[in-house]
């Protein structure tokens, strides 16, 4: 979504959609632009699609003789040629001479999804050439982000070859330690002006990229390698594994990294999705099954219920875990480290709910308009910061850092808003020693700084970011992309519309309203969620379930509705229970018609 900037208020900004200045939540509804409407129509007329189809295209810029290639997404179509990326031909040949000399190979993983699913890529191709090659996934706690001294010396000491993935661009020092060994890098984290000394670094955000695939996770990159070692096999006469196979790991990665869904890596995610479904890899499949996944996959369960267990062995428990679950092909061994990370995701979301809880405490004595919110705190969780900073993020519409402090040291990680780079900001104060180091991507990044500067220093990062315009964010516009009755809202309508998918960072799911609606059931559910039934008064009737509501205005506004009409508004989806299917709506934001 595209925030309005600070210095336009509401009268420049023409009339708020449905005339909601307002609503229940604060927010400002705006709606198609004249152009989009245009636009939708032409297309609606030119292909035969569905109007509110048509508008989710009209949203992203499509034309009509550009929709059918937009709705199905493919590689052949998509994928960049691995060699526009600096080094990749160094990698990936590198690489391939380990193989056939039947070298040692370890590869460096960071701790999240996307570090694991990065590892389990390269683990599983190289185990398809018969080569078994070392995980080493460091502490989170101990050893902190990337590569360290002493572990690239154990590793150079009895290996050949080093692959660090997600992570190394800025390890300057453990690269350097890896005597005896060479080190290929393949990450997307942003890099500085000077380099480690790797054999080769594959990074699409190096200084010196023009940054088109800067969109690409760590598992994407390592994909791209993936191709071009298997056209370095095919150009030598040899067969390379099977990469097809191996996009449900990327669509993962990708999702989880909440990476921008757009170019390529809608058809990573989006092929990557139906290998899932298939249900052929057995760390997938153990993990599907422990989190009660009884549908076919789409990215939101990636997001929200197959990546947050993957995260919690690097969070709170043993950092390999989700890299060994991904890269395993024993079922019996699936199963049991499944069962643990989905133990270890109860307690982090304790652990979680805690901090939050402190944080957020924290933050509201400091205050929530400036252009940072941050908190700190003895004994907070380091794998669990990260979490809690995106909730600040999302409560507040600023960018947040949370800080967890042990000996004097504290260990954090930031969030950002769109249109605001964070990493950028933490990088520069790092290269200005207020922080021990910094780095991350725009839109996260980590820190680690003495507890003696930290005011210091998030006084510098907020200062950074204010010239970004962070301090004059208000709440978050509602962009909906048109109206619809509850009658046209169909389980048909909603597969259409899936099909402009899949939807997350980058290209958000379509936010419809529906307007001067009547309440006809309202339930509180689980642990303050809303259960809403809704008609236009014709005859037609549509649930709604909006999470997590009682919390804020919306829920307790709704449920004293009083017989009153409202525009309601957020996403459809398809509700399955007991085999049947039915349309419903996310609710997310509601205005008194």
């Amino acid at each position: 979504m595209i925030e309005r900037p600070a210095f336009l208020g509401p009268a420049l900004l023409g009339p708020a959609f449905l005339g909601v200045d307002a609503s229940l939540s604060g927010r400002r509804w705006t709606g198609p632009s004249a152009h989009d409407d245009r636009q939708a129509e032409a297309l609606a007329q030119a292909t035969g699609l569905p109007p509110a189809l048509c508008r989710v295209l009209a949203a992203r810029d499509v034309a009509a003789d550009g929709a059918a290639a937009y709705l199905a997404p493919t590689l052949r179509d998509l994928l960049p040629d691995p060699r526009s990326l600096r080094d990749m031909e160094a990698a990936a040949a590198r690489v391939l001479a380990a193989v056939r000399g039947r070298q040692r190979i370890a590869v460096f993983a960071d701790y999240d999804v996307d570090g694991g699913a990065s590892a389990a890529l390269l683990l599983v191709w190289l185990r398809d050439l018969g080569v078994r090659a070392t995980l080493y996934v460091p502490d989170r706690i101990d050893e902190g982000y990337g590569p360290n001294d002493a572990a690239m010396a154990m590793l150079a000491a009895a290996h050949d070859l080093i692959v660090c993935v997600d992570c190394g661009t800025l390890s300057h020092g453990p690269i350097a330690a890896a005597t005896g060994a060479d080190v290929v890098v393949l990450d997307h984290h942003l890099g500085a002006e000077t380099l480690p000394p790797a054999l080769a670094i594959v990074n699409p955000n190096r200084q010196d990229e023009d940054g088109t695939l800067g969109h690409l996770c760590a598992a994407g990159v390592v994909f791209l390698m993936l191709v071009e070692a298997n056209r370095q096999m095919k150009a030598a006469g040899e067969a390379g594994p099977d990469l097809m196979g191996l996009l449900d790991l990327v669509a993962l990665a990708t999702v989880a990294d909440v990476a921008p869904l757009v170019g390529v890596n809608r058809a990573f995610v989006r092929q990557g999705l139906v290998v899932m479904g298939r249900r052929q890899r057995p760390g997938l499949v153990a993990l599907a099954d422990v989190a009660g996944l009884d549908q076919a996959p789409t990215a939101h369960h990636l997001g929200f219920m197959l990546g947050p267990r993957v995260n919690a062995g690097g969070r709170i428990g043993a950092a390999d875990l989700g890299a060994r679950l991904l890269a395993t092909d024993d079922a019996h061994e699936a199963a049991a480290l499944a069962a643990r990370l989905d133990q270890l995701n109860t307690e982090r979301r304790e652990i979680e709910g805690v901090v939050r809880d402190a944080a957020m405490a924290q933050a509201e004595a400091r205050g929530l308009d400036g252009p940072l919110v941050w908190a700190a705190g003895a004994g907070w969780h380091p794998g669990v910061v990260g979490i809690v900073a995106a909730r600040l993020k999302e409560a507040t519409n600023r960018p947040a850092i949370v800080i967890g402090l042990d000996n004097g040291i504290g260990k954090g990680s930031g969030r950002s808003v769109g249109g605001i780079d964070l990493g950028a900001v933490i990088q520069r104060v790092a290269g200005e020693a207020l922080l021990e180091k910094g780095g991350g991507h725009k839109m996260a990044a980590g820190l680690t700084v003495r507890e003696d500067l930290i005011s210091a220093a998030m006084d510098r990062i907020a200062a950074l970011l204010d010239r970004q315009g962070a301090g004059a964010l208000g709440p978050r516009d509602l962009r909906l992309d048109g109206v619809l009755m509850p009658g046209a809202a169909t389980v048909d309508l909603i597969g259409q519309i899936d099909a402009a998918g899949p939807f997350g960072a980058g290209s958000p799911a379509p936010r419809f309203a529906f307007p001067d609606c009547r309440i006809l059931f309202a339930k509180v559910v689980g642990t303050g969620h809303l259960k809403v039934t809704f008609g236009d008064g014709l005859g037609a009737r549509i649930d709604a379930i909006a999470f997590g509501a009682m919390d804020g205005p919306l829920g307790p506004a709704l449920m004293a509705h009083g017989d009153a009409r409202f525009h309601l508004a957020g996403k459809l989806e398809v509700n399955v229970w007991q085999g049947r299917q039915s349309p419903q709506l996310r609710l997310e934001d509601a205005a008194r018609a």
